[in-house]
């Protein structure tokens, strides 16, 4: 009854014309302000290397993508369907963009700011009842002890059951059964048009987990994809969108074009991936060693993203899968999404280094130091503590102890573990020496992009994190004058390692309340990095990319 009415007063205001709700200084308040911060980005598809069985393969992909935008628009607010069809008119087009590409009625880069109606994004998402608070959730694992595995399970929803209090964990192979039929069967008929068998074997072994909701088989499936120019990862991955908990997974598809000679020029790093692994900077005890060490890079150029993964902002690399059995027997895989990896060098974080870095230093921010640290900052996803044991014996894994602040400590792990490798690898001879400071120098312009998605996002808090305790130690610099940052890095070795080192004990010993006393201390923004943010405001610089996909032009009316 509750959910009835809270849609009722969100189509009321739509209805009324929409009740945009007054913003800090400094943000965007029209709607026509709000989608002035994407700049659009053209993605095409190269036809000329397809065949026939290749393009009707990637139709029924795009098709299958598309069905993921439909399961996490509902993943993130059942309120969103019938919000969409009151949009869906013509004067309400441009709150209808915008909504698209939040995927709600809440501005993602503006920290879930309500931009229709006044209803606070929900922490849980719709994966949990949303009057449901975690100590009810924590209170009931306790009293049904044999109810914590589906209930902290990555692929089930928490719903309320007939009796009083009673709460139940549903599969998402019932939740969203229809959905996920669907999606399987453009799966189907895709493997059955490419000529990649190992590509085949996974699109089939996806589409059965679709209906019995266990993905262990069909992601060690997916680190076998070899032969394959039709590059496809879809199904439930991250758990960014449950910020109860950080237990759920949403739903999200990659569909690519794969550059096998880029993806093999790459793949001479998989030889020192135990090397990395050996080489951080803890205790031999807390090494994960155990992991496997396939480890493919794809270098893959997009030609269709779908759900979570383009939520607000686009992403630009992955690791995966997070399955910690399945890392432990072949490793993860690292997929770089070379165009839209050009398109926010050059559309972002170019504009902002040219506002924001010291004259002296931005010969020092380039595309290869981008590239390379994105790359390596997937790398690091893949090492230090997976499957712990936590002081009173329990056996568990970092993400569940750490819970909600799991996200932001993992993703801080990869950009400064991906630093310390870096350091690794220049000094083993796999990258030159000058690649040092342009790392670092490009590393802090890509600070200033990433926080201004907001600061209590995953990736922005991770990235306060680095660039406080990097400034707390002197490796950062900012010269109220010129409104512009430097960087020492002869200081920043130290730091790097230091701080490495915090994080990566934090997750061997599933510490909550250190991760949160990180989060608390450092994951906070001060009066010289909102000046700076204040000023690429002013600029009107583009907060980040919104993707024009050939493909769905192609078949969105067919």
């Amino acid at each position: 009854m509750k959910r009835i009415v809270l849609m009722a007063v969100c189509l009321a205001v739509v209805a009324t014309g929409g009740d945009i709700v007054s913003a800090q200084e400094g943000r965007e308040k029209t709607i026509e302000q709000r989608l002035a911060v994407y700049a659009p980005v053209k993605i095409t598809v190269p036809w000329d290397l397809l065949d026939k069985n290749e393009i009707a393969a990637l139709e029924n992909l795009y098709r299958a993508g598309v069905v993921m935008d439909e399961l996490f628009l509902r993943q993130v607010w059942k309120g969103n369907v019938e919000l969409r069809k009151a949009l869906n008119s013509r004067d309400k087009m441009k709150e209808l963009k915008f909504f698209n590409i939040n995927f709600g009625p809440w501005d993602r880069i503006n920290e879930n700011e309500p931009f229709i109606g006044k209803i606070l994004k929900p922490d849980g998402a719709e994966f949990y009842p949303t009057d449901m608070t975690k100590q009810e959730f924590e209170d009931w694992i306790a009293a049904h002890p044999a109810d914590r595995e589906a209930f902290e399970g990555t692929f089930t929803v928490i719903r309320r059951g007939e009796k009083p209090g009673q709460l139940v964990a549903i599969p998402y192979s019932t939740e969203h059964k229809k959905l996920l039929d669907e999606a399987a069967g453009y799966m189907r008929l895709a493997a059955d048009q490419t000529a990649s068998e190992s590509l085949a074997k996974f699109l089939r072994s996806r589409a059965d987990a679709f209906a019995s909701n266990d993905y262990f088989q069909s992601d060690m499936d997916w680190m076998d994809v070899r032969d394959n120019l039709i590059d496809v990862t879809i199904g439930p991955y991250e758990v960014y969108e449950d910020n109860l908990f950080n237990y759920k997974a949403a739903f999200e598809a990659f569909v690519c074009i794969r550059d096998p000679k880029e993806s093999v020029r790459l793949d001479g790093l998989k030889g020192y991936l135990v090397k990395m692994e050996n080489n951080l900077p803890i205790p031999d005890e807390h090494k994960n060693l155990n992991r496997g060490s396939e480890s493919p890079i794809s270098v893959v150029d997009v030609v269709y993203t779908g759900g979570d993964t383009k939520a607000g902002v686009q992403t630009l690399a992955f690791n995966l899968p997070n399955d910690e059995r399945v890392q432990e027997a072949k490793g993860s895989k690292k997929v770089m999404l070379r165009n839209i990896i050009h398109a926010k060098f050059d559309k972002i974080l170019m504009p902002i280094a040219k506002h924001l870095i010291a004259d002296d230093q931005l010969k020092h921010v380039t595309f290869d130091a981008y590239y390379n640290h994105i790359l390596l900052h997937e790398f690091s996803h893949g090492l230090g503590p997976g499957r712990i044991t936590l002081a009173d014996g329990t056996e568990t894994t970092a993400q569940k102890a750490l819970k909600e602040t799991h996200s932001s400590i993992e993703e801080a792990k990869a950009d400064i573990v991906g630093e310390y490798n870096i350091y690794y690898l220049i000094k083993e001879g796999f990258f030159d020496r000058e690649l040092e400071k342009d790392v670092a120098v490009t590393f802090l312009a890509g600070f200033f992009r990433s926080v201004r998605f907001g600061a209590e996002s995953a990736h922005g808090r991770a990235n306060m994190i680095i660039f406080n305790y990097m400034r707390e130690n002197g490796a950062y610099s900012y010269d109220t004058g010129s409104g512009k940052w430097s960087v020492d890095t002869e200081k920043m070795h130290g730091a790097v390692k230091d701080l490495s080192a915090k994080i990566l004990m934090i997750q061997a010993l599933g510490d909550y309340e250190a991760a949160k006393g990180l989060l608390d201390k450092y994951g906070i923004m001060d009066a010289d990095v909102e000046a700076s943010l204040l000023k690429l405001r002013k600029a009107r610089l583009p907060v980040d990319i919104v993707p024009q996909f050939e493909i769905q032009k192609k078949y969105a009316t067919n």
